[in-house]
């Protein structure tokens, strides 16, 4: 995230969201009734006599939007802000719905009335992250996930089981294993290509050191980013999940957000979604809590419902304080 220019006074912070993590933190900050600034498209038609009434012009101009939504689309990798027009050229109505479209390197503007310390805190802890996504591999005998760590959890990018010959039928289990492992890296020099990120290989058995040894012999140049090999209890996405959560990974994403998202200590915790889809009373104590934390030098983590722990901590309510001291019931 690159933050332009901050004025706490007049309420706004200008940012460029530079990775797909910055949406999610984009996804958490902007509230309903928050009003965004940003260039946009919109269909101009002509006036006159003449002019066809279905048929407009789309023009580029930068638009003022009072937040009624905001949708985070994966997929096609960008931040939807709907709500209605309260700023625009003369040639643009105010009052109408429009909808702006923020892909990577869009500059937007967020306008608060207030602005809340721990989303000033969000915003300069995203501009100082810039480490790169962790590739890991969960292998055995029966299937490969390859999955990325990213602040807002884990993304899978390829899941697919196999059914290898039996350990009796040991010459042709050796081929097919052969070429399991080359399917497997086929698709991890996909992921990997883009951005070399480091990687750590996870499984149940010895496939995962059998396949670390065919990326030494095969794909030294994948080889030499990967970071560790270690052994898990499940496999699959359960399995990295697993290796999250008990600290196997702690190695490779150490500096990353979601590992301290799973082990914070003295810290006010909650759930995203507590602070995103409630109420604007709820959401105004919740935030009045946090700032009392914050001034007896407490911390607040912000924790993603899209990984393991973000989910378990929903369902104990979305919020939790891990103390300093027991304190009386």
């Amino acid at each position: 995230m690159k933050i332009l220019e901050t004025n706490l006074k007049k309420g706004f912070v200008k940012v460029v969201p530079e990775t797909m993590d910055d949406f999610w933190h984009l996804y958490n900050v902007i509230y309903k009734n928050d009003v965004v600034y940003s260039y946009t498209t919109r269909e101009i038609k002509p006036d006159g006599k003449y002019a066809r009434p279905k048929r407009g012009e789309r023009v580029a101009v930068l638009l003022g939007v009072k937040v009624e939504d905001v949708g985070w689309d994966r997929l096609l990798g960008r931040l939807r802000i709907h709500g209605t027009i309260i700023e625009a050229p003369e040639i643009v109505p105010t009052g109408a719905h429009h909808t702006l479209n923020i892909t990577l390197n869009t500059p937007l503007t967020i306008v608060k009335k207030e602005w809340p310390k721990h989303n000033i805190e969000r915003l300069r802890n995203a501009s100082r992250t810039s480490e790169k996504p962790i590739i890991v591999v969960a292998i055995d005998d029966e299937s490969y996930v390859i999955a990325t760590t990213a602040q807002y959890g884990v993304e899978t990018k390829v899941e697919e089981r196999i059914k290898l010959p039996g350990k009796n039928e040991a010459e042709k289990r050796s081929a097919a294993m052969s070429e399991y492992f080359r399917k497997t890296l086929s698709s991890l020099r996909q992921i990997w290509a883009p951005t070399h990120s480091p990687i750590t290989i996870i499984g149940v058995g010895f496939v995962k050191n059998d396949f670390a040894k065919f990326l030494q012999n095969g794909a030294s140049d994948i080889a030499k980013s990967v970071m560790d090999v270690k052994g898990v209890n499940n496999s699959g996405i359960v399995g990295i999940n697993e290796a999250l959560r008990s600290g196997v990974l702690i190695r490779t994403i150490k500096k990353l957000r979601v590992a301290e998202e799973t082990g914070a200590v003295e810290k006010l915790v909650l759930a995203d979604t507590v602070l995103r889809d409630s109420s604007d009373e709820k959401r105004l104590l919740m935030e009045e809590l946090m700032k009392k934390v914050e001034q007896k030098n407490g911390s607040i983590i912000v924790v993603s419902t899209e990984h393991e722990a973000g989910a378990k901590l929903l369902s104990l309510s979305g919020i939790a304080a891990l103390l300093r001291f027991p304190v009386p019931q």
